[in-house]
């Protein structure tokens, strides 16, 4: 007999579990459980809400939880996940209701533990629906009651609101609690933007139009990767903020561009289209199955301009003269704080020294690449983070130690209208609320000649 398909509540519990005890990634465990179970498209949408949304508040979960819970630590971890999966549903779920939610919860507890554990479910969630949760006014603290009510670390909060004052941390924090559009990058080379949104429609898809970025589609409904147009080249999926790197590199027709960061390929395909097929772009990556993503992209795309390898950018001189770039990107290792709406886990992984030791490493990835550009060149240092320690210091600190090289003052001119205002001089600060794009930092420089 067929075992018995488990429902998406109990798929949703298997899932925070194995997020929590594995430290996998929350993106990465939800693509292979719907894929692995073949899930209906309306259970996908309900197990996305509920792994999502149960990450993303997990921090207000617990204090809404804290008054009916007598002895947390004594209390099993997939008991916890359970009381938070339900009561998420009942605070934030306006079309599940509370009975339904209780009651799955209390069938839960009673297939997976005994009834001691289901009737204590069941008291805890009678309770809350009854009483009600508790208020976060009560929190006098205004940086520990955002972190609370968005569920941010206090040390992160507390570091943004030093950085980017209350509003502008508030701001982020919000929107890092909502779920991310999909947008694809068109490939221009190929078709126009007007004829693949076309093709996307024609197939089901509902997208519009990037007002910020000129070859950029937004997915309001449908997997672009499941597309058509993906599959024929039409389409890359990348993400708006991360389409500007090409834009503030102005690669020209011709060009020998060194990537030096650059699995899974997005930005060097990107390049590569905007040299129009001439030129070279060289792509490195550490790992081997990493440069394997970026050949398969370049295939897809049919851009014979690109040459993949694996390699440390921290020894590229062993392998390259120098000044043998016009233009280099390099798109640094970083903590990732801006593209915390789509991995919404990393919230309660990182830690503040993760950063420090990642400023080292950016430092020399910088120093490594420094001589490969020629006189005259631009070298563009991006990351999809928003901590300035990571950004402005470590441009600052590379520009102290390389008096050849100097702040790029013609940044702004290269960028799409919509982004132009936000450029300051030769930086760019992409936050996640700016146009709901990932949030992501741009810095180019010049060989001085």
């Amino acid at each position: 007999m067929a075992a018995k398909r488990k429902n998406v509540r109990e798929t949703a519990l298997d899932l925070l579990e194995a997020i929590e005890k594995q430290q996998a990634y929350s993106n990465l465990l939800l693509h292979h459980t719907i894929e692995k179970n073949q899930l209906p498209q309306k259970d996908i949408g309900l197990l996305t809400e509920l792994t999502y949304g149960t990450l993303q508040r997990s921090m207000t979960l617990d204090y809404y939880l804290a008054p009916f819970l007598k002895n947390p630590k004594k209390i099993e971890r997939w008991v916890i996940h359970l009381l938070k999966v339900t009561v998420y549903q009942m605070v934030y779920l306006d079309k599940i209701p509370d009975r339904a939610a209780i009651f799955e919860a209390v069938e839960i507890a009673k297939n997976r533990g005994h009834k001691g554990i289901a009737s204590m479910v069941n008291g805890v969630l009678r309770s809350i629906q009854r009483e009600g949760i508790p208020s976060l006014e009560q929190i006098g603290d205004r940086s520990k009651r955002l972190a609370i009510e968005t569920s941010h670390p206090e040390w992160l909060v507390k570091r943004w609101i030093s950085q980017f004052g209350f509003e502008k941390t508030k701001e982020m924090c919000e929107i890092n609690l909502t779920a991310p559009l999909q947008t694809g990058r068109v490939n221009l080379s190929k078709i126009s933007r007007a004829n693949c949104v076309a093709l996307l429609e024609e197939e089901g898809f509902m997208v519009e139009e990037s007002p910020v970025i000129p070859e950029a589609v937004r997915s309001l409904k449908g997997n672009l990767a499941s597309s058509k147009a993906f599959r024929e080249g039409f389409l890359t999926i990348q993400d708006e903020s991360s389409m500007l790197a090409a834009y503030a590199l102005g690669a020209e027709r011709s060009e020998n561009v060194l990537d030096a960061c650059a699995a899974p390929g997005g930005k060097s395909t990107h390049i590569a289209e905007k040299m129009a097929g001439t030129g070279q772009v060289v792509s490195l990556d550490l790992h081997e199955h990493k440069v394997k993503l970026i050949q398969e992209n370049a295939q897809r795309l049919e851009l014979p301009n690109i040459e993949a390898m694996a390699l440390d950018s921290r020894n590229a001189q062993s392998r390259f003269e120098p000044e043998s770039f016009d233009r280099i990107l390099l798109d640094a290792p970083c903590s990732g704080l801006g593209v915390m709406r789509r991995k919404p886990d990393m919230k309660y992984t990182k830690k503040e020294e993760d950063l420090g030791r990642l400023e080292k490493i950016q430092q020399q990835l910088l120093d490594s690449v420094a001589p490969l550009l020629k006189k005259g060149g631009i070298l563009v240092y991006s990351t999809c983070t928003v901590d300035k320690g990571e950004n402005h210091r470590s441009v600052t600190e590379f520009l102290k130690r390389h008096p050849e090289y100097e702040p790029d003052g013609g940044l702004a001119d290269r960028m799409p209208d919509a982004v132009r205002p936000l450029v300051s001089g030769s930086e760019l600060q992409i936050m996640p609320q700016d146009f709901g794009s990932d949030g992501f930092y741009i810095a180019s420089l010049r060989k001085k000649v």
